[in-house]
C-alpha cells in the first residue's frame, strides 16, 4: 500500500440522531463486518471509522476522538491492549475501550487498564445491548460532570475570579473480574455485595458467585467504584449499601451488617464507621 495508512472512514448521513460515536478495529474482515452489522441495529451508535490493526486504531482514535473503541486483542503491529496503553500515555481524550475477541485469557489485563467491557466472539446481540446501555450511562455521567464544571466556571467568571479548566473524570469501573474454580467470570460492579481482604487476597461476593479479585488492595478497588454505593465499613470490608439486609446490634453499642448473599454474611462495622451508620439509618 506504499507505506500509507489504509483504514476505512464511514460517515453516516444523520449524525444528529447518534449519541455515541465509535471506531471498530479488527484484522479480520469478517469479524469487522459482523460487528458492524450488529452495531447498526442500535440507532444510538454511529460508526465513524474502521481499521485493520493496532496502529490504525491509534490513528483513528487520535483523529476522531470517538466515545467508544471496539478493539480486537490479537492484531498485527500493535495489539488491542497495546493500543489502550499507548493512548493512556498521551494527552488524548480517551474513549471507552471495549474488547471483542475469541480469547478469554486476556480479560484480567483488559480490566486492569479499565476496559468498559470484554466481549467474546461470536458477539451476541443481547450481550452487546448490555454494553451499549452501560456506555450510554457512562456518557451521560461524563456530560453531567462537564456541565457542572462549565457551570462552576461561569460562576467564577461572574465573580471576576480566574476560571480553571474542567478536569477530566476517570472512567468508572462498571465490570469486575472474579476468579473462581480456575475460571474468570465478569460481573457488573453493582452486583457486588461485598469485598473482603485476608492475608493480601481480596474476595468478591455476589448473589451467585464468590471468588478472588485481581485488585491488590481494598483501597484500589474502592477507588474504582461508585463512592455513593460502596462503603468501607471496616478496614477489611467494603460493602454495597444497597445489599445490606439487616443491621444487627453487637456488643458495646456496635453493629454488624447482615448482607444479602446466600450465606447472609455478617460484617462488622468499625467504631469509626458506627457513627456514619447511625446517621445513615437514623439508628
Amino acid at each position: 500500500m506504499g507505506g500509507q495508512t489504509c483504514y476505512d472512514i464511514n460517515f453516516m448521513p444523520d449524525r444528529a440522531t447518534a449519541t455515541l460515536t465509535a471506531v471498530l478495529v479488527d484484522d479480520e474482515q469478517l469479524a469487522r463486518e459482523e460487528l458492524t452489522y450488529l452495531l447498526r441495529e442500535f440507532p444510538e451508535i454511529e460508526i465513524i471509522g474502521t481499521g485493520r490493526n493496532g496502529l490504525e486504531a491509534v490513528d483513528l482514535i487520535l483523529k476522531f476522538e470517538p466515545d467508544l473503541a471496539f478493539l480486537d486483542i490479537q492484531m498485527p503491529g500493535l495489539d488491542g491492549l497495546g493500543v489502550a496503553r499507548r493512548l493512556k500515555e498521551s494527552d488524548a481524550e480517551l474513549p471507552h475501550f471495549i474488547f471483542a475477541t475469541a480469547y478469554d485469557e486476556y480479560a484480567v489485563e483488559a480490566f486492569r487498564i479499565n476496559a468498559m467491557d470484554y466481549l467474546l466472539k461470536p458477539v451476541e446481540r443481547e450481550r452487546l445491548a448490555e454494553t451499549i446501555e452501560r456506555a450510554k450511562r457512562a456518557l451521560q455521567e461524563r456530560q453531567k460532570a462537564g456541565s457542572a464544571a462549565a457551570m462552576g466556571g461561569m460562576m467564577d467568571a461572574s465573580s471576576g475570579t480566574a476560571v480553571a479548566q474542567p478536569v477530566r473524570s476517570a472512567p468508572q469501573r462498571t465490570k469486575l473480574l472474579v476468579r473462581s474454580q480456575n475460571r474468570n467470570f465478569i460481573v457488573d460492579s453493582q452486583d457486588l455485595i461485598y469485598a473482603t481482604i485476608d492475608d493480601g487476597i481480596i474476595t468478591l461476593a455476589t448473589a451467585n458467585l464468590e471468588g478472588q479479585s485481581n485488585y491488590r488492595t481494598i483501597e484500589e478497588l474502592q477507588a474504582s467504584l461508585d463512592g455513593e454505593t460502596f462503603w468501607r465499613v471496616h478496614r477489611s470490608y467494603l460493602v454495597n449499601i444497597n445489599r445490606i439486609k439487616e443491621v444487627v446490634p453487637w456488643f458495646k453499642s456496635s453493629y454488624q451488617l447482615r448482607m444479602d448473599d446466600k450465606k447472609h454474611t455478617e460484617i462488622p462495622v468499625s467504631r469509626m464507621q458506627t457513627r456514619r451508620l447511625r446517621d445513615l439509618l437514623k439508628l
